[in-house]
């Protein structure tokens, strides 16, 4: 059984001004994505096409702006309406104090949708083109979040056995029992395995929406097999049929992405010139 390490949760602070791990681990997704996007550039259909239709260096920099706005947004958004509507509606001004804490992945991924949308019309460009470039670059950033979210000592587990060797006491939590250390494990499924499945799958050119598909059904099926694990928020609990409300979250993502793949058109995708 591990002792929770009792990271400061401040890197650096100079003067009044306090640099945060978690702000840190979002630079850090930002940048892998960025560096991943660049690299992407080379998969097949983005590196065979040439002259105004090409992907470049400067659609990369903007879809990573755009994706910025969209995951801080949405995902401030999407805490407040899935998780605590009720108070936010009461306390409507808390919504803009982000530094309390409070994201939602599923909220951050309709802002990044949102993002797409934006750059796919302003770029004349197929939408699902765009969520294909950008799926494969979306896990590393994943993986950064739940690194912040354990320095945090937040989203702790559920009790586990007290023989499991890496069963961790979180004392944050109110309780000196062991518990299954799920930041850890969303690190490693839908962060790390995730990247790399959809990695490898992406480097070959694959049918329109497939890309967009298997990062849908992977992440829902990484993030439900996680859930049970996760101890669930304490103002909601367990829901229908003993589920978290994370998982219901998943269940229309894995549809829709079932829906997406078995639906993708018989022709691989094309690359279009702006408008």
């Amino acid at each position: 059984m591990l002792m929770y390490p009792h990271i400061d949760p401040i890197a650096l602070q100079i003067g009044p001004l306090a640099v945060h791990w978690y702000g840190l681990t979002y630079l850090a997704a930002f940048a892998l994505f960025f560096f991943l996007g660049t690299r992407r550039l080379r998969h097949e259909p983005f590196r065979s096409v040439t002259g105004a239709g090409a992907w470049s260096r400067k659609d990369v920099e903007d879809i990573l702006f755009l994706g910025v706005m969209g995951v801080i947004i949405g995902g401030r958004l999407g805490y407040c309406l899935f998780y605590k509507p009720g108070y936010y509606l009461t306390h409507p001004l808390e919504i803009l104090m982000v530094w309390q804490g409070g994201m939602s992945f599923h909220g951050g991924l309709l802002g990044v949708i949102a993002s797409m949308v934006w750059f796919a019309r302003s770029r004349s460009r197929p939408f699902w083109q765009v969520a294909d470039f950008v799926a494969p670059c979306v896990p590393t950033g994943l993986a950064a979040g739940r690194v912040g979210n354990f320095i945090n000592g937040e989203l702790w587990g559920r009790f586990s056995s007290p023989d499991l060797p890496w069963g961790m006491v979180f004392p944050q939590s109110g309780s000196m029992l062991a518990r299954h250390p799920s930041q850890i494990y969303q690190f490693l499924l839908e962060g790390l395995l995730l990247f790399v499945i959809l990695w490898l799958y992406a480097r070959k050119e694959r049918l329109e929406r497939r890309v967009s598909a298997v990062f849908l059904i992977g992440y829902g099926v990484m993030r439900f097999i996680a859930e049970y694990f996760r101890e669930p928020d304490d103002f909601l609990g367990l829901l229908a049929l003993n589920m978290s409300m994370g998982q219901w979250l998943c269940v229309p993502m894995v549809l829709f992405g079932v829906w997406l793949y078995v639906s993708a058109p018989a022709r691989h995708s094309v690359v279009a010139p702006r408008g």
